[in-house]
C-alpha cells in the first residue's frame, strides 16, 4: 500500500512579524507533548528558526522553571493551568503562552494577562472536526451504537426502530465559526434544511432564534465557544424546547450542555439521543486508560449504558492535517511574538503574588 505523506499545514499568523528586526534564535518549551506532536515539533522548528524544549508532562507549578530563558511556551488543552502555575511562569520570565487548541476554557486569561503574560491560541484546519461532526450525526440518526453492537454479539436482526434520512431532516447548528461554516456546507450535500444560530452570524445561512432553532430542529450540533455566557447554552428550559424525539451532537466543549438535564431528557425519552465528542467534567477521565478504574454510577457511565447515546474521547480534532496545524500554527505564533517584541529574553517582569 503506497504511503502519501500528510498535506502540509496551513500555517495561520494573527499578527505579521516584521522581517526587518534581527532577533537571535527563539526557544520554546513545549508542554504537554505526546509521542507524536514531539516529533513534529523536531521537524519543524527548525524550519522556523525555533530551539525546542520538549517534555511530555503537562505545565505545572513545579515544572514551571523549565521555561527559563524561554519567554514562550505551548501547551496542550487537556490539562487545566492553575493560577499558581501562571503566577510561576511570569515568575521565570515567560511572556507568551500559545495554547495548542482553538478553546482557552482551561487558562484564566485575565489572570494571565495581569502577570504580562499573553495567551493565544491556534488554528487548524476545521474540516477534522466538521468532518467528525457529520459523522456523528449519522451514527445517531441511523442507530449505529445499537446495531454494531448486536452485530458484535452475533444477533443480525433488524432492530424495530429505523433510522431516518438526513434529507427529511432539518439540523440546527448552533456557532457559525470556521467549524460551524465547514458543517453547515457538508450538510447542505446531504438536501437537509439547515437552520443557524449565532450571535454574529458571518455564513450564508438561514440564521433563526435559538430557541426557534431547538423548537423545529430534529438534530441539533453545538459548535460555539465556551464562555461564562455560553456555559449550559443547552441547559434543563432549553432542552425542555426542543422538538420531542430530537438529536443532540456535541463536538464543542462539554459544558455548553447541562449533563444531568440531557440524562433526564433521554431517560424520559423527551429527546431521541446524543452523540458526544466532549463531555463536561470529562478532565481526568478522557485521555487516560480507565479500564481497570471505570467510573460506574457516574454521569458517564448512564450516558454509555443508553442504547442511543453515542460517547468519544474528545477526539474530533485528531487528523494528520490538524495536529500539523496545530504545532506548525503554535511555532509560528511564538515567533511572531518574539519578531515584534524582540529579543529580550534577559528582561523579568517583576510578578508579585
Amino acid at each position: 500500500m503506497a504511503h502519501r505523506e500528510p498535506a502540509p499545514p496551513t500555517i495561520r499568523r494573527t499578527r505579521s512579524p516584521a522581517p526587518s528586526r534581527a532577533v537571535t534564535t527563539p526557544g520554546i518549551t513545549v508542554y504537554g507533548c505526546e509521542p507524536d506532536e514531539t516529533a513534529l515539533f523536531r521537524k519543524l522548528a527548525p524550519r522556523f528558526g525555533i530551539k525546542p524544549i520538549v517534555t511530555g508532562e503537562p505545565v505545572s507549578e513545579a515544572n514551571a522553571d523549565l521555561a527559563q530563558g524561554n519567554r514562550c511556551i505551548s501547551i496542550g488543552h487537556k490539562t487545566r493551568v492553575e493560577n499558581p502555575t501562571l503566577l510561576a511562569l511570569g515568575r521565570a520570565g515567560v511572556a507568551y503562552i500559545s495554547t495548542r487548541s482553538i478553546g482557552y476554557n482551561h487558562i484564566d486569561v485575565a489572570y494571565a494577562k495581569s502577570l504580562g503574560i499573553s495567551v493565544e491560541n491556534v488554528a487548524y484546519s476545521p474540516d477534522s472536526v466538521a468532518d467528525y461532526t457529520l459523522m456523528l450525526i449519522l451514527m445517531a440518526v441511523r442507530h449505529a451504537k445499537s446495531t454494531i453492537r448486536r452485530s458484535d454479539l452475533h444477533d443480525y436482526r433488524l432492530h424495530e426502530t429505523r433510522g431516518k434520512e438526513l434529507r427529511d431532516l432539518t439540523v440546527g447548528v448552533v456557532g457559525t465559526g470556521r467549524i460551524g461554516t465547514a458543517v453547515v456546507a457538508r450538510l447542505r450535500g446531504f438536501g437537509c434544511r439547515v437552520l443557524a444560530y449565532d450571535t454574529r452570524p458571518t455564513t450564508a445561512a438561514d440564521y433563526v432564534a435559538l430557541d426557534e432553532l431547538l423548537r423545529v430542529s430534529d438534530i441539533v450540533t453545538l459548535h460555539t465557544p465556551l464562555t461564562a455566557d455560553t456555559r449550559h447554552l443547552l441547559g434543563r428550559r432549553r432542552i425542555g424546547r426542543m422538538k420531542p424525539g430530537a438529536f443532540v451532537v456535541n463536538t464543542g466543549r462539554g459544558a455548553l450542555l447541562d449533563t444531568e438535564a440531557l440524562v433526564s431528557a433521554l431517560e424520559s425519552g423527551r429527546l431521541g439521543g446524543a452523540a458526544l465528542d466532549v463531555l463536561e467534567g470529562e478532565e481526568g477521565v478522557f485521555y487516560a486508560d480507565r479500564r481497570a478504574t471505570p467510573r460506574t454510577g457516574s454521569t458517564l457511565a448512564r450516558l454509555q449504558q443508553m442504547p442511543n447515546v453515542v460517547i468519544s474521547p474528545h477526539t474530533a480534532y485528531y487528523t494528520e492535517h490538524a495536529l500539523c496545524d496545530t504545532v506548525a500554527n503554535s511555532l509560528a505564533n511564538c515567533l511572531a511574538f518574539a519578531r515584534e517584541h524582540g529579543d529580550r529574553s534577559d528582561r523579568r517582569k517583576d510578578v508579585q503574588a
